[in-house]
């Protein structure tokens, strides 16, 4: 899957942008040119959606031979749009918790999740995402708020990465060649146990008192790249905010933000 979104409302964290970027031979690429190389991979088999200038959504459709074998979703609802990818073991639990229908997906349900979150609180994000058991990564966005949600599951089955192109968009995607050839050196892996928001920034939903915190990143070449992000076991926050259904949950506190 890939997502890239428009670095006017993504607010990535400025420790995914390497200076080295600039300076290397190899230098990001637009946001176009990586979205053309995601379908060039696989032609026939690669479904894509554009937003103008604000975001582009691609995935490879699950019958394609030689690709992953996690299952991967594409969902979109209430213009919310959700690509999932992986499996939740307890997802009969969760949509029984819900209220949904027996025939909602993966995808279905992050949709329904964020909805309940955005609209009616006031369940805290981190305690959401926390209940759910298996291995996974979810991009969401919210067209009619402009807002992203990303979370990556804590068991590491999946693997998720992000970077910066050549506009200052964000880029996310499974697919490391991707990353790396879109992004140059400012790219990382996307934390485990964590989620990030666009209007909230990067925390832990393992470990939500806990802040995050930018580590230099050097690769085989001894070139700076994007800073890899890493729960601090020693740095807590002031307090978990706990919104009321009166306030949008995605008013994360600025601790969080790395």
């Amino acid at each position: 899957m890939l997502a890239i979104f428009h670095k006017a409302f993504a607010h990535p964290p400025e420790e995914l942008n390497s200076p080295s970027s600039s300076q290397h031979s190899k230098k990001p690429k637009l946001p176009e040119e990586t979205l053309q190389q995601f379908l060039s991979v696989h032609p026939n088999n690669t479904f894509s959606m554009s937003f103008g200038k604000a975001a582009v959504l691609a995935y490879v459709k699950p019958d394609t031979p030689n690709y992953s074998t996690r299952q991967r979703l594409f969902t979109a609802f209430d213009d919310i749009y959700c690509l999932f990818m992986g499996s939740l073991n307890n997802l009969c639990t969760q949509i029984k918790q819900y209220g949904l229908s027996k025939n909602t997906n993966e995808s279905m349900f992050v949709i329904e999740a964020y909805r309940t979150l955005r609209d009616r609180g006031p369940y805290p994000a981190d305690q959401v995402v926390k209940d759910l058991d298996g291995s996974f990564a979810f991009i969401v966005y919210d067209s009619k708020a402009g807002t992203v949600f990303t979370a990556l599951g804590s068991d590491g089955g999946v693997k998720l990465y992000w970077g910066i192109a050549a506009d200052g968009s964000v880029v996310i995607s499974d697919d490391l060649e991707v990353i790396k050839a879109g992004c140059a050196k400012s790219f990382a892996p996307f934390p485990k146990g964590c989620m990030f928001h666009s209007e909230g920034g990067l925390m832990s939903f393992e470990h939500p008192m806990n802040k995050i915190r930018a580590m230099p990143r050097v690769d085989s070449e001894g070139v700076m790249c994007g800073a890899n992000f890493k729960v601090d076991t020693y740095s807590r926050v002031n307090s978990i905010p706990r919104v009321g259904s009166e306030t949008n949950w995605t008013q994360w506190d600025d601790h969080y933000s790395s």
